[in-house]
């Protein structure tokens, strides 16, 4: 299956990404994979994605659909494909689009994650981290700590990333329903966005996932 997945930041896109991935045995393509592996790897394409990012400026559309095309090239592509990040806006859409008719292959679905923005607040303004080590998160409402404040792993000091304030969140679904949510009424167009909610345990939502591809797919 070739899909694209859809949804605001806090939706869980990356755990859910991961599990539909290996259970449909597809690569799972996120963004920020691409502009890693580009980076790291020093392509042409990730060193002008590396100086826009120096000068803390966007990097532009096609430097990023560059990247997606040479990754969607790729042999373990030909059997599906998950793009998690991609495409952000229409723009990219539509250049995904047109690759793929190029290359006489069409996505099979897009699903929509679905959260409501409240709940996005909680979710990601809740988080904590370590100070000692960032790989050690926890939740004010969803992960406690044994001690308030305190890392159960390593007795660091917790606290709220700028990034995790509700100020930069609330921002961050503002630019999300300005730039991405339109790609949802673009596929709707071509009757591929399936929407499901993506509330309750991880598992229940993989499956109303799994569920809703496999309704799109024979419809």
């Amino acid at each position: 299956m070739r899909i694209v997945l859809v949804g605001p930041p806090g939706a869980g896109k990356g755990t859910q990404a991961a599990f539909l991935a290996k259970n449909l045995s597809i690569p799972h393509i996120s963004t920020g994979d691409l502009f890693r592996a580009n980076i790291s790897q020093g392509t042409a394409l990730g060193k002008q994605a590396k100086s826009y990012m120096d000068a803390g400026n966007l990097v532009p559309d096609e430097v990023t659909i560059g990247m997606a095309k040479d990754r969607l090239d790729e042999p373990d592509t030909e059997g599906g494909f998950l793009l998690d990040g991609f495409p952000r806006n229409v723009h990219q859409a539509e250049a995904l689009d047109a690759f793929l008719v190029e290359r006489g292959i069409a996505l099979d679905g897009v699903l929509d994650l679905e959260v409501p923005e409240d709940e996005v607040v909680k979710r990601i303004a809740g988080r904590r981290t370590c100070r000692k080590d960032t790989a050690h998160t926890f939740h004010i409402t969803y992960k406690k700590p044994a001690v308030e404040g305190v890392c159960d792993e390593c007795g660091g000091e917790l606290y709220q990333r700028d990034d995790d304030s509700e100020a930069t969140v609330r921002n961050r679904l503002a630019v999300y329903h300005r730039e991405t949510e339109p790609i949802i009424d673009y596929y709707r167009q071509q009757d591929l966005v399936a929407t499901i909610s993506a509330l309750g345990p991880v598992a229940d939502v993989t499956q109303r996932a799994m569920d809703a591809l496999k309704s799109n797919k024979s419809a």
